[in-house]
């Protein structure tokens, strides 16, 4: 009995330790955590400095955006819709008071396209930092026209492709840094590396872009520990009110409306991370929510990989960013 009574209490302990770990996720979870920021960390100036951000065009992609450009950033919006893509530039050109907005045309679920634009802008233009926000997360399995899985070519190939790709130029550059937007879901996730675009069993969406989000992170703590040069962080953005978890996750939204952050607050730690000098002294591949460094496994979860599959991953994906190489 003393086993089982121990048992029941060790599981609803670790039930109540994630329910407390998933209210910091949401609005109030970031309103506790602000009290602590130093605002004087975001006070920069930020002319000369180039940034690429992608899904730039709306959600936290457009605020982090917003937040660059109102202090004299150089903008580069990659995005996948021309019409919204204009209409978001227009819009940071008229707030921000900064005409050095530029945009470009990328599906990053497009493995070609993304190698191209990647050649394409780092011949014409100099990066310092590299946002990685665009995501999705598409609920029926669907492929590609390159025959890849939408989520995994969109969160992680078109990722690492766009990274690797521009590595030698954000070297050239003067405290270059990456950042890439992931996800809580990832804590409760084990990369599947043998199912990388979840081929086995019944599909899954939202387990498919908490597998992408933990492949993220493990491939940030890669770049980290390969290229010393650059500055590599993720980061959690909280559940934060966007189109894209709208359109994907409409019943959580539904339920969870009014406790989700504003993309402002969703897109505090991503500009944080790409501006302040106070983010590039701490250790390169952390992985970040509201400003701190967090652990990226929950205790007892089970969901680290092995330093094998970790290599295989970054093994699989050169391998499949050659195949579309140009």
């Amino acid at each position: 009995m003393s086993f089982y009574r121990n048992a029941v209490w060790f599981v609803k302990g670790l039930q109540e330790y994630t329910k407390c770990l998933f209210l910091l996720f949401n609005r109030s979870g970031y309103e506790e955590a602000a009290k602590q920021f130093n605002t004087g960390d975001l006070d920069v100036n930020l002319s000369g400095r180039s940034f690429v951000i992608t899904g730039a065009n709306s959600g936290i992609g457009k605020a982090t955006a917003h937040e660059i450009a109102k202090r004299g950033g150089i903008v580069h919006l990659v995005c996948r819709n021309k019409e919204r893509a204009q209409e978001a530039k227009e819009e940071l050109v008229e707030h921000s008071k900064n005409q050095n907005v530029h945009v470009h045309i990328v599906d990053m679920s497009s493995a070609r396209q993304v190698w191209e634009f990647a050649e394409s802008f780092s011949k014409s233009n100099s990066i310092h930092v590299l946002i990685n926000n665009a995501g999705c997360m598409v609920n029926q399995k669907e492929l590609t026209e390159e025959g890849v899985e939408k989520n995994f070519a969109t969160n992680t190939l078109g990722t690492f492709i766009l990274t690797t790709a521009l590595i030698p130029a954000l070297k050239q550059a003067q405290d270059p840094r990456v950042i890439t937007v992931s996800s809580g879901g990832m804590l409760v996730q084990k990369m599947k590396v043998d199912d990388l675009q979840s081929e086995k069993g019944t599909f899954d969406g939202t387990m498919a872009y908490a597998q992408n989000k933990r492949q993220q992170v493990i491939l940030t703590e890669r770049w980290a520990s390969q290229h010393k040069e650059i500055h590599f962080s993720s980061m959690h953005p909280g559940w934060a009110d966007t189109p894209a978890v709208q359109l994907s996750m409409p019943d959580f939204h539904a339920k969870m409306k009014n406790k989700l952050r504003t993309e402002s607050m969703g897109a505090d730690t991503v500009v944080w991370l790409a501006v302040s000098a106070v983010a590039s002294n701490q250790p390169s591949g952390l992985f970040f929510q509201d400003r701190m460094a967090v652990p990226t496994h929950l205790p007892l979860a089970l969901s680290r990989s092995s330093p094998a599959d970790e290599e295989k991953l970054q093994a699989i994906l050169e391998q499949l960013a050659h195949k579309f190489k140009p």
